[in-house]
């Protein structure tokens, strides 16, 4: 594609509201092998699909929740949700469910977010950003960890 097309597509991905339009664009870019273009439909599909404020915690965690699960669907051709993560968000919260995961190893999850790129997707990206609502344990291991929280 060209660099003046690839521009127009990029401006009209960044300022998209629609899921629909995102993945249609998504699909369109990988069909016709532009990685660049299917990736940003992608990450932003991810920023627009959660209902709650943009900027909040729960928002964050859903559009985390909604990149590693865009992840798996790519590594294995089908639609993959996180079923146990988004039970014990039904059940305990989203800020609870985050400092449980993020006290814990890091996941597969972390590493394939990690591996493509979308360090900003990860829980413990989120809990850095959102740090004033977690306890001083969760906030020191991040930091012990190397995380510095910027995305």
């Amino acid at each position: 594609m060209e660099d003046e097309g690839k521009s127009r597509a990029l401006a009209l991905i960044a300022g998209c509201e629609d899921p629909d339009k995102l993945k249609r664009m998504a699909a369109n870019a990988r069909r016709l092998g532009e990685a660049e273009i299917e990736r940003a439909a992608s990450l932003r599909l991810y920023t627009v699909l959660p209902s709650a404020d943009p900027g909040t915690l729960e928002h964050d965690v859903w559009r985390s929740i909604h990149a590693l699960e865009g992840a798996l669907k790519d590594e294995r051709g089908r639609t993959t949700l996180l079923g146990r993560t988004r039970q014990k968000i039904a059940r305990d919260g989203e800020r609870r469910t985050v400092a449980d995961l993020v006290r814990g190893k890091p996941s597969d999850g972390f590493r394939m977010l990690m591996d493509r790129g979308m360090v900003d997707h990860t829980f413990e990206a989120v809990a850095l950003r959102h740090q004033a609502l977690f306890d001083d344990e969760v906030v020191a291991r991040l930091r012990a960890a190397g995380a510095d929280g910027r995305p």
